[in-house]
């Protein structure tokens, strides 16, 4: 367990303890933070997931996978930085960890 510190667009910030072995998505939803639709409910179908990681923490979520990465290329906001939290499973390296969530999801 860790906590994980999501940032809305205005910056209103929903620091969140979570499970090790869940998606980023999952931990939203569980914590009710706003502005994570997941409206395929994690199958990396939809990208209303997507979030920006901050730069420190990038490394810690992984690699992109072929799916993502075809989902995130039709993301308007997508940056170097850009992951969709069903595709991210936490991990003990994520504690502290800040994600950054976009204006609007697709």
């Amino acid at each position: 367990m860790g906590n994980i510190t999501f940032v809305e667009h205005d910056g209103t910030q929903h620091t969140v303890v979570f499970e090790e072995g869940k998606s980023l998505m999952q931990t939203a939803i569980d914590n009710l933070v706003p502005g994570i639709d997941a409206d395929c409910g994690g199958s990396c179908a939809c990208g209303t997931c997507h979030v920006f990681v901050d730069p420190d923490w990038i490394a810690s979520t992984g690699t992109a996978g072929d799916e993502e990465l075809l989902m995130l290329d039709m993301t308007p906001e997508k940056m170097a930085t850009s992951r969709l939290s069903c595709q991210v499973q936490t991990s003990v390296e994520m504690d502290g960890m800040i994600v950054h969530l976009p204006e609007f999801q697709m």
